[in-house]
């Protein structure tokens, strides 16, 4: 057992800051091309039904945070409602879209900087951040938390010049205005499928509940920071992805670059551009800012992201279904879960030769699993008790079962590729929960209540 705990340092702003890191508030771009074309053109209708499936899931999250404000989020949820084995299955689903989410930011930043310097190979790229991200998550969470104010800062000047050069440039008529939000009922079955992909871009609210052992006061500061991180994004995404089809509404030329997209959009925006100041900073000021301000909240996320799974394999480590004495180790300087780090920092490595297409399906089935269960739990943690009033009955019965209802709907929608490697990942857990029950003779391992209890009250 590990005698080293975390610091207790985040507080609420640090907790929206780090959510926000791991979304990346221009991430938006990373699925711009994809869900634009999956869409016909409805970028901004797809957030919209992605944003309500969410909201009512992030508030499963509070409940959970409130009654559990433990590291592992739905795996230590699940855990605790379902029992070890539920958990341990959700917990391996769950791993699956946190240790993908990693493995897409480097690819993203490959790609994105080989363009910008094609001379030099994206592994090279790659590999570089890997080790820079590994390195800052290796030196503990306060520095982390620095960094992420920092690149948040840079993101949210780019929206607020993109916004202003989007209706500074543009010819705002009616047919103009409502083209983006206009959809038939043809476009319905892409917008659901869209709409399952964007899950990845909301995955920070969740993360932050991994943060729980590192909060100052949890129980109030991490469904706080939910619910602002869910709201603060949703806007950000809403805005520019209308934005974006507002500038350039020619989406069907994103067929055959849909992994650059975002760069079309941004060239468009500099031939358009009226703002003579700007142009006589440079002709391609918003293409080359865009590049730097994109790129380096990639890079946030790729260190919150790395942050996140290490937590999971640390809960999952204590709990004894993972081997303790690689993931339940605290370094005693850092106060890191530093063998989980370089462990993730390993399997990263993944990204030299996976797609960036199979990476987007494989993050939204884990992640669709995750919300699933999550909704259940708040049900069955609140209503198992024989006082139920109506306002119980909406709260923590009505409310999740809608959440579970459209996270069930958007897992549908997921592509057969994503579901066929999903739900091999799945049966690999099976198995592996099969060997460490001793074919379901023996329980899993768990911690006992009172050491449940001196990490809550810590």
């Amino acid at each position: 057992m590990s005698a080293i705990k975390m610091k207790r340092v985040l507080t609420t702003p640090a907790l929206i800051a780090f959510g926000l890191a791991y979304m990346v508030p221009l991430g938006i771009f990373t699925t711009y091309g994809e869900v634009t074309v999956k869409s016909n053109g409805h970028l901004p209708i797809a957030y919209i039904i992605t944003l309500a499936m969410i909201f009512f899931t992030a508030l499963s999250y509070c409940r959970m945070a409130n009654k559990l404000p433990i590291a592992g989020s739905a795996y230590s949820y699940v855990q605790r409602t379902f029992g070890g084995k539920a958990g341990f299955l959700v917990g391996w689903a769950q791993i699956l879209d946190y240790l993908f989410l990693p493995i897409l930011n480097y690819l993203v930043l490959g790609i994105y900087l080989n363009e910008a310097f094609p001379s030099v190979p994206a592994y090279v790229f790659v590999l570089g951040s890997l080790i820079g991200v590994s390195l800052l998550n290796y030196l503990g969470i306060k520095l982390i938390n620095s960094v992420n104010f920092t690149l948040i800062i840079v993101q949210m000047i780019f929206i607020g010049l993109f916004i202003f050069f989007t209706f500074a440039n543009t010819h705002l008529i009616p047919e103009v205005i409502i083209k983006p939000l206009k959809i038939n009922a043809d476009d319905f079955s892409g917008l659901m499928s869209g709409a399952a992909v964007l899950c990845l871009a909301f995955l920070g609210f969740d993360a932050i509940a991994t943060l729980a052992e590192e909060s100052n006061d949890a129980k109030r500061s991490l469904p706080k920071a939910i619910i602002w991180t869910v709201l603060i994004a949703g806007c950000i995404f809403l805005v520019v992805s209308y934005c974006g089809h507002l500038i350039f509404p020619m989406w069907s030329s994103f067929v055959d670059n849909q992994d650059t997209a975002s760069l079309d959009v941004m060239h468009h925006l500099d031939k358009i551009n009226r703002i003579e100041f700007i142009r006589q900073i440079s002709n391609n000021f918003m293409y080359n800012f865009f590049q730097a301000a994109y790129l380096t909240g990639v890079f946030a996320s790729a260190m919150t992201a790395q942050t996140s799974v290490s937590r999971i394999f640390y809960a999952m480590g204590r709990e004894g279904v993972l081997p303790k004495q690689i993931f339940y180790k605290i370094h005693p300087r850092f106060r890191t879960p530093y063998l989980s780090i370089i462990f993730v920092a390993c399997f990263s490595l993944l990204s030299l030769v996976l797609d960036l297409s199979l990476v987007f399906s494989m993050i939204s089935f884990g992640a669709l699993v995750a919300f699933t269960f999550v909704n259940l739990c708040v049900i069955k943690s609140y209503l198992s008790g024989n006082t139920k009033t109506a306002s119980m009955l909406f709260k923590y019965g009505l409310l999740p079962a809608i959440g579970v209802l459209l996270s069930l709907w958007l897992w549908t929608s997921l592509d057969a590729t994503a579901m066929i490697v999903g739900l091999v990942w799945l049966a690999i857990g099976v198995i592996y929960l099969i060997y460490l029950t001793k074919g379901f003779t023996k329980t899993l391992p768990s911690i006992d209540h009172s050491e449940l209890n001196s990490i809550i009250k810590d």
